[in-house]
This record gives structure tokens, sequence and C-alpha cells, in this order.
């Protein structure tokens, strides 16, 4: 298993004292790990094994037959923000054999990011669902593939989103694309907190 971090990684100031958690989810290969990679600082944490004959009768990879490696933990990079705060990005595996790890990674979670491949749309509908169910502030973001075109607003019927959840296009591979991604998030967040009292925000706390 790849799990190997490089010796030559940028090393985390002292005074970092505030760690942030962001996951990020989606379906069976649409991007996740290229995302955490094209962003961290660090050569990230992979646990990516290569994929099998015998994978293929579990994992459906009709649609991602170029696919030769897969997630089977999570993927873990990292972003200084500045002397004191650090954001800590963990990708999910995106197949439904190891979709009982996605509780226990949104535990503690600041947010989420939705990676969604349209040609797959309903690929999308799991992750959607576990966020909302524990109440995640999330963003969705659709991944490049070079597929059909679709208007934002037959995307959001298609996922049923809410009017406030941002939706914006990205390209997985590109550093800027998946910076903004992130920011994206951040800002989503900071806009779903604004208006809630001292006492919500000592419950989100805890």
């Amino acid at each position: 298993m790849d799990s190997a971090i490089s010796d030559a990684r940028t090393p985390l100031g002292a005074t970092a004292d505030n760690g942030l958690k962001i996951v990020v989810v989606g379906g069976f290969g649409v991007g996740k790990t290229t995302l955490v990679r094209s962003v961290s600082e660090i050569r990230p944490l992979n646990t990516e094994e290569t994929m099998t004959q015998a994978g293929a009768a579990v994992d459906d990879i009709s649609e991602v037959r170029d696919k030769t490696a897969t997630t089977v933990a999570f993927d873990f990079g990292r972003i200084t923000l500045d002397a004191r705060n650090v954001l800590y990005l963990f990708g999910a595996p995106g197949q439904e054999r190891f979709w009982f790890l996605w509780d226990r990674l949104f535990s503690g979670t600041l947010g989420a990011v939705v990676l969604v491949d349209t040609r797959r749309i309903d690929d999308s509908w799991y992750a959607i669902d576990r966020l909302e169910h524990h109440g995640t502030p999330f963003i969705v973001a659709c991944n490049d593939f070079g597929g059909p075109a679709y208007a934002p607003s037959q995307i959001r019927e298609a996922l049923d989103l809410d009017p406030d959840i941002p939706l914006l296009d990205c390209d997985a591979r590109s550093r800027a694309s998946g910076k903004q991604v992130l920011i994206s998030l951040v800002e989503h967040v900071q806009r779903r907190y604004a208006g809630r009292s001292p006492a919500q925000h000592e419950e989100l706390a805890l």
C-alpha cells in the first residue's frame, strides 16, 4: 500500500494550533484523490491499491474503465492558512463497500466538498444524503470529465439542492481550481454560521 509521505515535505510551524478539517466525498472515480493531491502543500498520504479483476466483480467500473487504482481508506493532505491555522483535507473512498468509513470521517468536520461527475450524477446521492443527515455544511463541485454540458439549474434539480448550497465547476487536476473550491466552501461555512447566537456556536463546538 502506498502510504509514504515525502521526507522533503513542508514543515508545520510551531505556532499552528488550530486544525480545520475538510472532507472531500463523492462517487467512485470522481477525482477526490486528484483534488487532494493538487492542493496539498505536502505530498499527500494516499491509500491507493491497484484495481484487479476480483474488484471488478464488486465495484462498478463500467464508467471508469481507465481507472487503474482506487482508494481503500482515505487520502490526507494539508494546507497552511496562516501562522495559527492549518487546513487538513481528507478524501473519502468512493466505493459502496467503504461507505461505513464516512460517518467517522465526518466527525469534527468544518465542511465538505461533494465532487460530482455529471456523466454519473446519481453516484452523488449517497454523499449528499449522509452530509445532510450529519448537518455538515457542504458545497457541490462538478469535476470536468469532458462530458455533456448541463445548466446549473439542471444539476440543481437532479441533485435536489437547496438554493443556498454553492454549485461550481472545477478541474480537480488544477491547483488553482481546487483552491477556489476550498475557498468557496469556507465562505459558505462562514455565511451559514454568521447569524448564529453564541449559544449555538458553543453547541457546534461540543
